[in-house]
């Protein structure tokens, strides 16, 4: 029996913007297969943003059926606000992965960074070129938050040994 093909969800939480990068592990690496952020309105009520990221997502659970759900961990913030809101965001996508199956696995900015780049304090720029360098993009993924999505789901093959086994196919 062939297995299913292996491809990740990368999450970059927030309630505002929510990055997300559906990527696909391939013979010689990787392929995004959709990317972009869900959006939503400042005045809108908290419940209302959430049920938006959380019926957006599982949409694209439902459509490109991922394995993994790779996603940033929750950092120290100083604006507690911010933080939170952060961390309801996560939560919504954590219980898209627990609705889908997904197995989870959290990684911080920093462990992004250094698998990526080989450097855990690079820069934006670095990141979203290694992102566009390794999926094969034309231009660096906008906004921010989608870009560190797909970095976000290209981490859990650095940081699961998962790299070497593509490019050997």
């Amino acid at each position: 029996m062939k297995s299913k093909p292996r491809i990740v969800l990368g999450v970059d939480p927030g309630t505002a913007l929510c990055g997300y990068g559906l990527v696909l592990e391939e013979k010689g690496g990787f392929r995004a297969l959709t990317y972009g952020t869900i959006t939503t309105e400042k005045g809108m009520p908290m419940s209302k943003r959430l049920q938006t990221i959380f019926l957006e997502l599982s949409e694209l659970a439902k459509i490109y059926n991922p394995n993994i759900l790779s996603i940033e961990k929750l950092f120290f913030n100083k604006n507690v606000t911010t933080a939170i809101s952060v961390g309801q965001a996560r939560g919504v996508c954590l219980l898209v992965a627990a609705e889908y199956g997904l197995d989870v696995f959290e990684y911080t900015p920093g462990e992004v960074k250094l698998s990526l780049t080989g450097n855990g304090k690079a820069l934006k720029q670095q990141v979203g070129f290694m992102v566009k360098s390794l999926l094969n993009l034309d231009e660096i993924p906008k906004p921010d938050d989608t870009a560190d999505a797909l970095a976000i789901a290209l981490c859990y093959y650095f940081r699961n040994n998962q790299y070497f086994d593509a490019l050997r196919g």
